[in-house]
């Protein structure tokens, strides 16, 4: 009985987190399109929910691994490594079709993710250092790969530009893209019991273990979805800016982090939502917008982007002490009923 009214508790703060969440992009909205009317234009909201989407792509998979206890650092040096390869396979072969080519960029990505998941998995070294590390190594690939040379808007096919300027039933290609891909992860996280083993490990691993779940093995999946959706992610920057660089996606890891925060992804594991996490990604995805629109240096939107962070992992700490009391309250009226 107490179990069940904890749960109904957390269920109403992801809830509300959530609301809060929407209350505060609505309050952006209002402020900065009062000070800038171009902010509430058409062509700037499809340009920001485009760049939104893809944000969104990379933070689902960063929601995977921080739910389950962990992180992943490599993310912006996947989607560099993934976009560039494809790049230099584009410009080689231009006949090929787009959707070899996104194939070819998610398994790139999968493939990076794999390599950190079994380190994490297999060699029990920690996601932290293990990605930092990766972070690293897929970067100077990029570099590798290059030869730290451009792949400029002349070597773009228009096959490839189309899909960031083309639509899928009137809804832009990268926009209809991240729809599925957040209701597939919706479903699968929900309803799917291998999703529900990823939140079980990240909010009681001791418990998981007991029931039989295998922590290694939710822990290696949840870094190849990761990294395949961070190649995903790639072809669709590539496409959306028609321009690939070896520092290309430098800082996205942080981005996700900090769209995950916002969203309501416990820092601290097993809590988030897809839901909570397309509301953090539309938030930051705004205010960055609204910064470029007032005209601010981009030195000031990292520190914004740090405030961002900040802010959000002190508001999740209190939220969970305050949750961590409230099951301790439980504890106790059940233990006296007894």
């Amino acid at each position: 009985m107490a179990n069940n009214n904890f749960k109904n508790y957390l269920s109403g703060v992801i809830k509300r987190r959530e609301f809060a969440v929407f209350i505060v992009m609505v309050v952006i909205i209002l402020a900065v399109g009062l000070r800038n009317p171009t902010f509430l234009t058409g062509e700037n909201w499809n340009d920001l929910l485009i760049y939104s989407s893809i944000l969104i792509i990379v933070s689902i998979g960063q929601m995977m691994t921080i739910t389950t206890g962990g992180i992943d650092l490599s993310i912006g040096s996947v989607l560099a490594l993934s976009g560039m390869s494809v790049g230099i396979i584009m410009r080689e072969y231009p006949s090929l079709h787009p959707l070899i080519l996104i194939l070819i960029s998610v398994l790139i990505g999968l493939g990076c993710g794999t390599v950190n998941g079994l380190i994490i998995s297999k060699g029990n070294v920690h996601p932290l250092i293990t990605t930092l590390a990766t972070l690293t190594i897929y970067r100077g690939l990029v570099v590798e790969v290059s030869q730290n040379k451009w792949i400029i808007y002349m070597d773009f096919t228009e096959k490839v530009k189309a899909i960031a300027r083309g639509n899928i039933f009137g809804i832009n290609n990268i926009i209809f893209i991240a729809i599925v891909v957040a209701l597939v992860f919706y479903y699968f996280l929900g309803y799917v019991r291998k999703g529900r083993e990823i939140y079980a490990i990240g909010g009681n691993p001791e418990a998981a273990k007991f029931v039989g779940i295998k922590q290694g093995n939710v822990q290696l999946l949840v870094y190849m979805l990761s990294g395949a959706l961070s190649g995903l992610a790639g072809i669709l920057w590539i496409s959306r800016v028609a321009l690939v660089q070896s520092t290309s996606g430098l800082g996205y890891e942080m981005m996700a982090v900090a769209a995950c925060v916002v969203g309501g992804v416990s820092i601290y594991g097993g809590v988030g939502t897809v839901v909570g996490l397309i509301l953090g990604s539309l938030v930051l995805g705004i205010i960055i917008n609204a910064l470029e629109l007032i005209g601010i240096a981009d030195f000031w939107k990292m520190s914004v982007q740090g405030l961002v962070i900040l802010l959000a992992v002190i508001f999740d700490t209190v939220l969970s002490h305050r949750v961590l009391e409230q099951l301790r309250r439980q504890r106790r009226v059940f233990n006296v009923k007894k």
